[in-house]
C-alpha cells in the first residue's frame, strides 16, 4: 500500500486556490464552446471573457428590504465552500489537511450548499429568487442520502475515513471499477450541488432566473464562479475516492490527479446540454425509490467482499 501523503505548510494554500481556479477557467471556456456551438457560432472561447466584463462593469443591483448581508453570503459561500473541500484532496503525495474524518468533512461541506443557495434566494426579498431557493431545497431532499451513501462505499472498502488512505486503498483495482452504482451517484450530487444541467430548474427561465433572478454585476460573477468552483472541486475530490488518486504510468502523481479531474470535470460540464432538467418532485421520487436503494445495495456489497477477503 503507497505511503500517507505529506501534509504541507498552509503556505501552499494559495497554490491549492491556484490550481482550482484554473479548472474554473478550463471550465468556463468548455461551457462557453459548447454553448456556441448549440448556438450556431464557430467559436465560443470569448463567450466567458465577455459575460465576465460585462459583469465586471455592471452596476450592482439591490432590492426592496433586501438583507443584503445574508444575499452576499449566500453568494460568495460557495466558492467558500470549494475551497474548503480541496484542502483535503491530495495532490500526489502532498495535501494540506490529512483529516481523519476528512470523507465526513466534505459529506458536511456539501450541505452548506443548502444554506447558500437558498440565503441568496432568500436574501434578495423577491418572490422568483425565493421560489428558486425553495426549488433547490426540494432537489436537496432527493439527493443528499443518496450521496451521503455513495461515499460510504470507498471509506469502507478502504477501512478509512482519510482521504490519503482511500486513495492508497485503490493500488490493485480502482473503486469506480467495482462501485460503479456509488460513483454515478456521487456524480449526480457533485452537479446537483453546482445547480447544473438537470438540477438547474432553481434558475429557471420559467422564474425569471430563479435564485439569480436579482443578481447583477459582482455578485453575480461570484455566484456564477462559485457553480464551476464547486463543480470542479467534486470533480477532484472524485480522483481520491473513486478514480485511484495518483495511480497511472509515466506521469507524476500530482499530474495524474489533474489529468483526471480535468477529464471528469469535462464530461460533466458536457453533460449540462445533454441531460434535461429535472422536476424537483420527479427527482425526489427518482431518489428515494431508484438512486437511495441502488446505492445502499451497493454499500453492503462493498461490506461483504471486504468482510470476506
Amino acid at each position: 500500500m503507497a505511503e500517507a501523503p505529506t501534509v504541507v505548510s498552509g503556505g501552499w494554500a494559495p497554490v491549492a486556490a491556484g490550481l482550482l481556479g484554473a479548472l474554473v477557467v478550463a471550465a468556463a471556456l468548455l461551457d462557453g464552446v459548447l454553448a456556441g456551438r448549440a448556438a450556431g457560432a464557430r467559436s465560443g472561447l470569448g463567450r466567458p471573457v465577455g459575460e465576465m466584463a460585462r459583469l465586471l462593469r455592471q452596476r450592482r443591483r439591490t432590492t426592496v428590504a433586501a438583507d443584503r448581508l445574508l444575499w452576499r453570503i449566500g453568494g460568495a459561500g460557495l466558492l467558500g465552500m470549494a475551497l474548503m473541500i480541496v484542502t483535503v484532496v491530495p495532490l500526489g503525495r502532498w495535501t494540506l489537511f490529512d483529516l481523519g474524518v476528512g470523507v465526513v468533512w466534505v459529506n458536511a461541506l456539501d450541505v452548506l450548499a443548502w444554506a447558500f443557495v437558498w440565503l441568496t434566494g432568500w436574501g434578495a426579498n423577491s418572490a422568483y429568487s425565493l421560489v428558486g431557493g425553495y426549488r433547490f431545497l426540494a432537489h436537496g431532499l432527493a439527493y443528499e442520502l443518496p450521496l451521503m451513501f455513495a461515499l460510504v462505499a470507498p471509506a469502507v472498502a478502504a477501512s478509512s475515513l482519510r482521504v490519503g488512505e482511500v486513495a492508497a486503498a485503490q493500488q490493485g483495482l480502482w473503486f469506480v471499477v467495482w462501485m460503479p452504482v456509488a460513483f454515478v451517484v456521487y456524480c449526480l450530487g457533485v452537479v446537483a450541488i453546482a445547480v447544473w444541467g438537470p438540477f438547474s430548474p432553481a434558475l429557471g427561465g420559467d422564474i425569471a432566473g430563479g435564485v439569480t433572478a436579482e443578481l447583477s454585476g459582482v455578485d453575480r460573477l461570484v455566484f456564477l464562479a462559485g457553480r464551476y468552483a464547486l463543480l470542479a472541486a467534486g470533480a477532484a475530490f472524485a480522483v481520491p475516492m473513486f478514480l485511484g488518486g495518483g495511480a497511472g504510468p509515466l506521469l507524476p502523481a500530482w499530474a495524474w490527479v489533474l489529468v483526471k479531474a480535468t477529464v471528469l470535470l469535462a464530461v460533466l460540464v458536457w453533460l449540462r446540454r445533454r441531460v434535461p432538467a429535472l422536476r424537483p418532485d420527479m427527482f425526489m421520487e427518482v431518489g428515494w425509490l431508484v438512486l437511495l436503494p441502488a446505492v445502499l445495495l451497493q454499500d453492503l456489497l462493498v461490506a461483504v467482499i471486504v468482510i470476506g477477503s
